[in-house]
């Protein structure tokens, strides 16, 4: 809700919608959100995105910004506010090393100014260098939101038409449909047999109600995300948000499952967890007299060797040194079970999926001292990157994938402008790039704002630019790459020098203007939309789904 006030007023808004710096409102926050209840499906918002660092691994942008070359203005201003493993992507773009960005668009209305994010992140990273994928994911909105056909026709057009229109290059990248796809189809049917019911349960709460269509969708979502890898391996990242997240973590899991072979630390014939393995490490670092003479470049510890650390000694050591815990205890235990065992740092080669072919084939790869078991492979003279190169360079030679986790950024929900999250269901939410350029105009003129209750109190106190959807326009989309004009706003908006009036006069016409250009530009990209090998009119027949 906004208040008709006079050009040199502030605005204000009703303190029952008010909106939090999140992108969220306080209303649409309560139920879930603050409970970081992630529904890719659903409307839900992040009350605090700092939450996502603990609760899913998520980690901050800033912390990777630095590797990054040329960094694009939504990096910079933080709207990508986190990532999960971008560093393979950013290092493969600084040394011109392959690398791929996808991303995919539910036709389930037109596109906005909130999708503009996901369409700058891609061509961003086409421009850097990357391999470029943009997918219409038309099955999931058939089977997940209900569309017909011709409805999906008509708005995957004009995803298409504005991805272009902002600068994708199609004959550097790939436009598809999830349902014309065969690739994607077969890899689906293959990610499918190592995906369960009882995962789909716990991550997007599918029950026996849900259709089979609606997770045979999930299944294709993880094909599409590791559709750039199909050729070769290679670093690839999803631009999402994160509400998205499920998804991303799902396809980690899948790939690796499709793995050959399984790379780990270890240090003696027996298996040991993460936090068991630390307890390892500790007690052969303390035993192990010889690592000095080995690090100034003799050959490996042999387990003839007097210097020899033993599993007994190591429980022994672990047991008068180590604070009691279960993971202390359980090493202990198989260290004592070993014996004489020698306790030597290695990596391991796990048989995952491997063919007996590949199995043969990674023994005869392993350089230096190596011992074979059933299912594994120790190696005693490699590091776990080189480790992981072998394995995976085997696995591709061998008819495997070799996947690469897939990597992802998070940008924040863009503030709708009346409140809550930016919806295409919510005409008066959004600005569509397809909105007359005076309507973009007039819905900018007529949104809520950070501002105080009059233009004495805007003075004094300065209008909470964190707090304002029109702010937001400024540095999501109006500033484009400025980053002085971008701070400018910002400082004049809380220093008091900018009323809101006049900052929304300024950013309706900014925004006419994008309007217009952007859709002068859709308009010359109808006849390179038409000549790109992707059907638009779709000749399927079916019985839209119902979400569930």
């Amino acid at each position: 809700m906004t208040r008709d006030t006079p050009e040199d007023d502030a605005d204000t808004d009703d303190p029952s919608e008010t909106t939090v710096a999140d992108g969220g409102s306080d209303a649409d926050t309560a139920a879930g959100a603050d409970d970081v209840a992630l529904d890719p499906w659903g409307s839900s918002t992040v009350s605090d995105y700092r939450k996502l660092f603990d609760e899913f691994g998520i980690e901050a942008f800033d912390e990777v910004l630095d590797e990054v070359p040329n960094p694009h203005y939504l990096m910079r201003r933080g709207v990508i506010f986190g990532h999960r493993d971008y560093r393979p992507v950013a290092r493969a773009l600084r040394n011109g090393e392959d690398a791929a960005v996808l991303s995919g668009f539910m036709p389930t209305g037109d596109p906005h100014i909130g999708h503009k994010l996901v369409f700058d992140e891609i061509i961003w990273h086409q421009r850097q260098g990357a391999d470029a994928y943009g997918l219409i994911a038309d099955l999931e909105a058939h089977s997940a939101r209900g569309l017909s056909w011709d409805e999906i026709d008509e708005h995957a057009r004009d995803y298409l038409l504005s991805l272009l229109a902002l600068g994708f290059d199609p004959e550097e990248g790939e436009l598809y449909r999830q349902s014309t796809n065969r690739e994607v189809q077969d890899l689906a049917f293959e990610l499918g047999s190592n995906a369960r019911f009882a995962e789909f349960e716990g991550i997007y709460g599918f029950d026996g109600e849900t259709s089979v269509s609606h997770m045979q969708s999930v299944v294709t979502q993880m094909a599409d995300i590791l559709y750039p890898q199909l050729d070769e391996p290679k670093p690839t990242v999803i631009p999402v948000g994160p509400d998205q997240d499920p998804h991303m973590r799902l396809a980690r899991d899948v790939a690796a499952r499709m793995r050959y072979f399984k790379v780990t630390e270890a240090y003696a014939s027996f298996e040991a967890d993460a936090a068991e393995r630390d307890h390892l490490a500790a007690a052969y670092a303390a035993l192990d007299d010889g690592a000095e003479r080995r690090s100034a470049g003799s050959r490996p510890q042999a387990d003839d060797d007097p210097d020899t650390v033993r599993c007994e000694d190591a429980a022994d050591w672990l047991d008068a040194e180590m604070a009691p815990d279960a993971a202390r205890d359980a090493a202990m235990e198989k260290l004592r079970a070993a014996g004489k065992e020698p306790l030597r740092p290695r990596v391991r080669f796990l048989d995952r999926n491997a063919t007996d072919e590949a199995f043969e084939a990674l023994i005869e790869a392993v350089p230096g001292e190596k011992r074979r078991y059933d299912e594994h492979i120790d190696a005693f003279e490699m590091d776990h990157e080189a480790a992981e190169e072998l394995a995976r360079e085997v696995e591709v030679d061998n008819g495997g994938y070799g996947f690469l986790p897939p990597s992802s950024i998070y940008h924040r929900f863009m503030t709708g402008l009346t409140g809550g999250k930016m919806s295409s269901s919510v005409p008066a939410s959004h600005i569509s790039l397809l909105d007359d350029p005076e309507d973009g105009y007039d819905k900018v003129k007529s949104a809520t704002t950070g501002g105080r209750e009059t233009a004495a109190k805007q003075r004094e106190l300065g209008g909470e630019a964190d707090d304002c959807p029109v702010y937001e326009l400024y540095a999501y989309l109006l500033s484009g790459d400025d980053d002085e004009f971008a701070t400018e706003v910002y400082e004049e908006c809380v220093g008091g020098e900018r009323l809101c009036g006049g900052c929304k006069e300024q950013a309706a016409e900014l925004m006419r203007e994008f309007l217009a250009d952007h859709q002068e530009k859709r308009a010359e990209m109808e006849a390179v939309l038409d000549g790109l090998d992707i059907d638009l009119d779709s000749d399927r027949r079916g019985i839209p789904g119902d979400g569930h």
